[in-house]
């Protein structure tokens, strides 16, 4: 005959589970973890602390882009923008993606500062 049979050989490894193969794995998702998961988490952290701590005349930006200052808490999850001279809109909190600036710092009132005088 002009072509031998090739016979096959033997598979040079044990077939049971190596924890080495399983390395490379775990090393994927630690990488993946501080640099996708952990980042993501902190900001939407900082977001619901930021969106939880608006007040009266902060400036902020919806997501829709609109550019406005809080005139009024109403609830836990919706308030008042105003948007434009007496115009003003009832915005769902979680619909403000941005604080641009804090409002001025609450005044005492005139009759508090008993030393004025």
């Amino acid at each position: 005959m002009l072509i031998s049979p090739a016979y096959a050989q033997a598979a040079g490894g044990v077939g049971g589970f190596d924890l080495v193969s399983l390395a490379p794995l775990v090393l994927i998702f630690v990488v993946f973890y501080f640099l996708l998961i952990r980042p993501q988490q902190k900001k939407a952290k900082q977001h619901r602390g930021m969106i939880s701590a608006l007040k009266r005349n902060d400036r902020v930006v919806t997501s829709g882009g609109i550019i406005g200052v809080v005139t009024k808490v109403i609830s836990d999850t919706e308030i008042q923008l105003e948007i434009a001279e007496n115009v003003r809109v009832r915005v769902n909190r979680s619909a403000i993606s941005e604080l641009v600036t804090r409002g001025p710092a609450e005044e005492p009132a005139k009759g508090d500062d008993a030393k004025s005088s």
